[in-house]
């Protein structure tokens, strides 16, 4: 049931599960008023509101992926999955689609060469992904029908007009392509930056979010019948309310907005400065996800809406936020001329409006609320303290995200160049690929691995689950500056862990069994040496493969 039209939207609950960013939820079919979270945690939630309170309890988590993921959407039902299925892309290239009742992936569709960042189903099982490799895929069931081509960058948002079988991508090309049956039929410009997200309002409109900080509305015929300006920072995700064209969108200002007859009607800032993604339930409620890893829900209605005092904890958490003033959200902060706390005496004139004052030397910021008719407390604004990335992936280079972009100056008069980086990435291998691409001279190679070094201090992932260790991002990876020597992984990365090889030791004094390198440790060739058993062949177990011509094997 729909509360009370036009009321304010306030705080149902917050969720904790997730224990990194939350990248991507929708709306789930089964069970009924649940949603699906996914995070760079490595794993997808499936949500179930809890029948008592206002709440909602985690009825799954999924894992399939070994790297961050990033998005995820619902398959409809079928007579075989009469729940519908879950799909989730991520940075491991992959897809897996889940059913609702098991943690582990029915299947997974391989074939992106780059992270899968959107994903939208149709009809009949159809299933279309976006990836930065450029391209967008069509699937069906667990084949890859088509690939669409014409896009010059990453694509970041995928959707499915159903009616039509016309397909939609925005990507960091700056554009919006429309496709029927594989082909380009159109190209939207307008904006000015990445494409984000998208949002179909009916079968003849779409919306679509991008970097420039604008939304647009556009006819399927290819004119832009409005731009929508609120939003101060890179907008992410854009959702439609059900049956209307009221939508809501999030972003990297710290906020929800929420959009009616055209006008941004309500704006909720949160204690995180990366508001990623959204999604409306049914009952009209708002799930947002973001940097802090915590989903929280807002609704309308006033039997949903959180007690007392968990709005009181929500609000203190916001004011306790830091702004930094470099990220321009609030304008350009000149301290020196700031009113007093007085100043808030005077009510705001629209929701949403901030306003600073400074008490005692310390800078606060405050937004006005319709709703409630006073100034709520959104932080402090600090002086930012030199180098304080956010390790959130937020730094865009050639429309791919990652943790850094370096600019490195190889010589005075000589041009400078951008080297990007992830915490995960090894950073010789990144400084001797950087000095390839760029056609450098091979000896900066120690100096670029130590500025990468020196510049990434203490800046790990969180440990992820111990189950398995991939050799470059898992615990048995090459961290700069840890002693390499006392790794006790039993899975030794032959390079850089205990079986590699170390200059002055005796190679025959190997610890046996960790890993040796044939080269250079115990398994080395010797001349009296026994004959080592070919522990490859014969082969007396079956040989799986993920890809195959099963005809022509048979032959």
């Amino acid at each position: 049931a729909m509360a009370g039209e036009g009321g304010a939207y306030r705080l149902r609950c917050s969720l904790l599960g997730h224990g990194q960013d939350v990248r991507g939820l929708t709306r789930g079919l089964f069970p009924e008023g649940g949603f699906v979270s996914v995070s760079r945690d490595r794993t997808a939630r499936l949500w179930a509101p809890d029948g008592l309170n206002r709440g909602f309890t985690e009825m799954h988590c999924m894992s399939g992926h070994s790297n961050f993921v990033s998005c995820v959407c619902i398959i409809p039902p079928s007579d075989l999955y009469p729940h519908g299925l879950i799909a989730t892309g991520g940075n491991d290239h992959n897809i897996c689609i889940f059913t609702v009742d098991n943690t582990a992936p029915l299947y997974v569709l391989k074939g992106h060469k780059n992270t899968v960042c959107s994903l939208s189903s149709g009809k009949f099982g159809t299933l279309l992904s976006g990836s930065w490799d450029t391209t967008a895929k069509v699937w069906l069931n667990d084949r890859c029908m088509m690939t669409l081509q014409g896009h010059t960058a990453a694509i970041w948002a995928v959707k499915i007009l159903p009616e039509q079988g016309l397909m939609l991508t925005g990507s960091a090309d700056k554009t919006i392509k429309l496709w029927k049956a594989g082909r380009c039929e159109r190209t939207f410009t307008g904006h000015e930056d990445c494409v984000r997200g998208l949002a179909i309002l009916g079968e003849m409109e779409f919306l679509s979010c991008a970097n420039d900080a604008s939304i647009r509305r556009w006819q399927i015929s290819g004119e832009c019948l409005q731009v929508y300006y609120g939003h101060t920072n890179y907008i992410y995700s854009i959702s439609v309310f059900p049956h209307s064209k009221d939508f809501v969108t999030t972003g990297e200002d710290r906020s929800l907005r929420i959009w009616k007859q055209g006008e941004c009607a309500q704006t909720i800032r949160l204690p995180a400065q990366s508001v990623w993604c959204c999604c409306v339930l049914g009952n009209g409620d708002i799930v947002v996800g973001a940097s802090d890893g915590i989903i929280r829900v807002f609704t309308e209605s006033l039997e949903r809406t959180a007690s007392a005092e968990e709005i009181q904890a929500f609000e203190n958490e916001l004011s306790q936020a830091s702004i930094d003033p470099k990220t321009g959200d609030l304008g350009d902060i000149n301290a020196d001329d700031l009113p007093g706390r007085e100043h808030l005496k005077d009510p705001g004139t629209r929701d949403g409006q901030t306003r600073l004052i400074k008490d005692n030397g310390k800078v606060e910021a405050y937004q006005w609320s319709v709703g409630e008719g006073r100034w709520i407390k959104i932080g402090d604004v600090v002086g930012s303290s030199g180098a304080t990335q956010q390790t959130s992936g937020k730094v865009l280079f050639e429309g791919k995200e990652y943790d850094y972009v370096f600019t490195i100056d190889v010589n005075e008069s000589g041009p400078s160049y951008k080297l990007p980086y992830n915490i995960t990435d090894d950073p010789w291998l990144t400084a001797y690929n950087f000095l390839q691409k760029n056609d450098l001279n091979p000896m900066f190679l120690d100096q670029v691995a130590k500025f990468i070094m020196d510049n990434t201090k203490g800046q790990t992932l969180l440990s992820t689950s111990t189950q398995f260790s991939d050799p470059f991002t898992g615990a048995g990876r090459y961290v700069p500056g840890s002693s390499s020597g006392s790794s006790t992984m039993p899975a030794a990365d032959p390079f850089t862990g205990a079986g590699r090889y170390v200059p002055g030791s005796a190679s025959n004094a190997l610890t046996p069994g960790s890993g040796i390198d044939p080269y250079t440790g115990s398994g080395a060739y010797q001349s009296a040496a026994t004959k080592v058993e070919n522990f490859y062949f014969p082969k007396k177990d079956a040989v799986t493969f993920d890809q195959a011509n099963p005809t022509q094997i048979l032959g």
